[in-house]
């Protein structure tokens, strides 16, 4: 039987850091860019992942990680299997949700908005830059679906491998692109005493960004 988990003593102050109103331009992506070059430059561990958040048409909800690949168009950029588990609820319910995380720099970024498919042209342009490996792996994983064994999946792997030798990899019919449009973006940078500096900016009709100081 699991034991019992008393958590309620840990504690860290987060200092490194701080965010003012006159830090932050009209348009978000401009600080998206910022803050992920950011990332980039000071190495943080995985420095774009960031966390889907996905809902069945009824509202259950469901999340996972998977890896920012452009920011672009005003769009958030990422790629999976269709049919995998995200793939089906993204198809039934166009909302999302995406966090990107940086614990060595105490910084959290919000997104919420709606997700479309990228154009098979573009998903065939970013397929054919990935290794080799990826693409036969993107060929044969049912993803999110039961399998009997590791073995399983490894020996399709090698039988896949096998026959693309010395041949293009085509992409899968059911593997591409996602854009996330947001719609609402926000910026958390911790701060002492749990006084974070929160700042959210939301898409008006007429295009502008409101932009507003949230409570810690």
């Amino acid at each position: 039987m699991a034991q019992d988990l008393h958590l309620e003593n840990i504690r860290r102050e987060y200092s490194s850091r701080s965010l003012s109103r006159k830090e932050l331009p009209d348009d978000p992506l401009e600080m998206v860019d910022q803050w992920l070059n950011e990332a980039l430059e000071t190495k943080v561990n995985e420095p774009t992942a960031m966390i889907v958040a996905t809902a069945t048409p009824d509202g259950r909800p469901s999340v996972r990680t998977v890896l920012l690949k452009e920011v672009v168009g005003g769009r958030f950029v990422f790629y999976s299997n269709y049919e995998s588990r995200k793939g089906r609820q993204m198809a039934e319910n166009s909302h999302v949700a995406v966090t990107f995380l940086w614990h060595e720099l105490e910084r959290q970024i919000h997104v919420e908005g709606t997700v479309t498919r990228l154009s098979p042209e573009e998903s065939d342009a970013y397929f054919a830059m990935r290794p080799y490996k990826s693409r036969v792996g993107a060929r044969i994983s049912p993803q999110s679906q039961p399998i009997p064994s590791r073995e399983y999946i490894m020996m399709r792997f090698a039988s896949e491998s096998l026959r693309f030798v010395g041949r293009e990899v085509p992409r899968p019919d059911n593997w591409g692109g996602y854009a996330v449009t947001p719609s609402r973006i926000e910026f958390w940078q911790g701060r002492d005493s749990r006084l974070h500096d929160r700042f959210l900016y939301e898409l008006q009709p007429d295009g502008h960004w409101d932009l507003h100081r949230l409570a810690p």
